[in-house]
């Protein structure tokens, strides 16, 4: 399969204008928030739950001035399958008229049994639609923001790390200020670690061993 081309997006506003706004307005997306507080009771690494972050991921997007129906809709339930065990699909298809196209995003950005998570990556990576990589950018803008919370040096510098190699390309080529967010995010991550003495204790060991 030959790898697809986007136009990247370069600008962003500052503000959501009317036109956006009724966009907004018209959109059904309390179902979709029903079916995601299934995410409630699933703590995250940082704190807080995974319902929070499918708010904080759909946050994310329409800060970057995505007013796409499927994609946000998306945003609110990205997580339900892999997280909710024996979620029922069906669920997502019913929600209203965008449920087939909602799923189907879902679906790919949901790691399949066979996959690791740099698999995974790679997948959407090589061969995602447009939404599925604006979609995951917005997923790791939030988890990059959380991993602030984290103290566990090796499982930061695993992100960032991730982040580098999957992630960067990924926002490269959909949004550009996705991109700029995303390196800063790494940058004051890794900074984290350096200034804690992380880097250095590291090296020690290595010289050592």
């Amino acid at each position: 399969m030959t790898k697809q081309k986007y136009q990247m997006k370069i600008e962003r506003s500052n503000s959501m204008d009317s036109q956006q706004m009724l966009q907004l307005a018209d959109m059904r997306l309390a179902p979709y928030m029903q079916l995601a507080t299934g995410l409630i009771g699933k703590a995250r690494h940082a704190g807080g739950n995974m319902f929070r972050h499918q708010m904080d991921t759909l946050a994310i997007l329409i800060d970057y001035g995505y007013i796409d129906a499927p994609l946000l809709k998306a945003s609110i339930v990205h997580d339900t399958v892999e997280d909710i065990p024996g979620f029922d699909k069906n669920q997502i298809i019913n929600a209203d008229e965008d449920g087939p196209d909602v799923l189907e995003l879902v679906m790919e950005v949901t790691r399949r049994q066979n996959e690791d998570k740099r698999q995974f990556l790679h997948r959407i990576l090589d061969y995602g639609s447009q939404r599925a990589k604006i979609l995951k950018c917005a997923d790791r803008i939030s988890n990059m923001i959380s991993l602030g919370y984290v103290t566990d040096p090796k499982f930061i510098e695993r992100y960032c790390d991730e982040t580098e190699f999957f992630l960067l390309p990924m926002a490269l080529e959909v949004d550009f200020n996705m991109y700029q967010e995303l390196i800063s995010l790494i940058m004051t991550r890794r900074r984290y670690l350096e200034d804690g003495g992380y880097f250095d204790g590291r090296h020690k060991e290595s010289s050592s061993s």
